[in-house]
């Protein structure tokens, strides 16, 4: 079967409406349920989530960010953080892939015309899911931008190629990142079924291996000027955009996190045997299993705690905008990226090591959350995020606004 994939349109019912946080909750956690069902099988064949983000679109969460003025629920950054983390511990996959759409969302909100914000947020309300074109390969430095909007009448053109493009292939908008005729950074966000837009499905990372992170193709993709977004405002000022991409990555480790303790507590209870020749009759009651499981719990919830409180100063930088508290969101985020990427490789490294060789079979496929975060956890390495926090503390130094803090 042919990976590249030319992108059309479909009918879809209205999402239903999610008023409160704890809908959100309670809607994740119901389809957690059923998408966790084929998630191991899903990785070792690559096989797609097709049809579980289109269980996410008809969910309604797809639009529990957009502002109250705008029809929204905007629930704290915590509650989405959480989301997220419920989805992530389902499938990590799945988890990840609408991590670019909120933060399409965000960036919609701060930098966004009312015109904008009004159809695009009314979209995402309706169950229409966002997906991402900005990074390119080949590029000098990571997080170039080569892409550029050439004028054509009253809009414009756009020719590039994008790559780590998560989202993008189960979307029905894709946000096109470029330079616009004056260098500026611009998104322009273009249906799913724009002429000249192209998907190749070419990712093939040992890790959150059914995201569909590949290649995006825009071969001169016509743009209308009101599909362009002045995304270079977000940055000109300390605001909670990088920071909230962030704290949603921090969620995707932290579900990896969780579902491998939870394999590593199954599996040891029953079916991890004991070890006659020092008298311990059952691998559970291994005073040193027991040990270092609660080892790998507390740390589980020290990272949890964390990214609540991070998500609480995301929301405070969003409600009551400011340098200060933008940066103070920055530097808790970054604190739960540290956590939350030490807990999913304690966790994901202690399952075998405490659930013991027979937990290596291949048929059971536990190698999976490992994979995942060793993938996951490189997005953004937390070296920078040890850094940034140390510097501010030494120096009084904050990172430029940008989309890593």
């Amino acid at each position: 079967m042919s990976r590249v994939f030319h992108l059309a349109g479909k009918i879809r019912a209205v999402a239903p409406y999610l008023a409160t946080e704890d809908q959100a909750i309670e809607v994740a956690t119901g389809l957690s349920a059923r998408i966790a069902e084929g998630s191991s099988l899903r990785d070792r064949e690559r096989l797609l989530p097709h049809d579980e983000m289109e269980l996410v679109a008809r969910s309604g969460l797809l639009g529990i960010t957009v502002p109250a003025e705008y029809g929204g629920a905007d629930i704290s950054n915590a509650f989405l953080a959480e989301v997220i983390a419920i989805l992530s511990e389902a499938d990590a996959s799945v988890g990840q892939i609408p991590q670019n759409h909120f933060s399409i969302l965000e960036a919609l909100r701060l930098s966004g015309s009312e015109e904008q914000k009004k159809y695009f947020f009314a979209r995402a309300l309706a169950g229409e899911h966002f997906g991402n074109a900005l990074a390119e390969s080949g590029t000098k430095a990571a997080g170039d931008i080569e892409t550029r909007l050439v004028a054509d009448g009253l809009g414009y053109r756009i020719t590039g190629r994008k790559y780590y493009s998560t989202g993008a292939l189960f979307a029905d908008w894709v946000a096109v990142f470029g330079l616009d005729p004056e260098g500026k950074a611009v998104m322009a966000i273009v249906p799913r079924d724009a002429e000249g837009l192209t998907i190749v499905d070419d990712w093939d990372g040992f890790g959150q291996r059914t995201t569909a992170s590949g290649t995006v193709l825009i071969d001169n993709v016509y743009v209308s000027p009101d599909s362009v977004i002045s995304y270079y405002r977000s940055f000109e000022r300390h605001a909670p955009l990088g920071s909230l991409g962030q704290l949603l990555h921090a969620a995707v480790d932290l579900g990896i996190a969780r579902a491998a303790f939870a394999d590593m507590v199954g599996f040891v209870r029953s079916k991890s045997r004991g070890i006659r020749n020092v008298g311990i009759e059952t691998a559970s009651a291994d005073p040193l299993t027991i040990a270092r499981t609660g080892s790998i719990a507390v740390k589980l919830e020290a990272a949890s705690a964390v990214l609540e409180r991070a998500g609480r100063k995301v929301d405070v930088a969003q409600i009551n905008p400011s340098s200060e508290t933008a940066i103070e969101a920055s530097l808790s985020v970054a604190a739960a990226k540290i956590l939350t990427t030490e807990a999913a490789l304690d966790a994901t490294n202690g399952l075998f090591e405490l659930a013991g060789t027979s937990a290596t079979k291949e048929d059971l496929n536990l190698d999976r959350h490992w994979r995942n975060a060793r993938t996951h956890t490189v997005h953004d390495p937390v070296r920078w995020k040890h850094h940034a926090i140390g510097d501010f503390h030494l120096n009084g130094n904050v990172p430029r606004p940008n989309g890593q803090f």
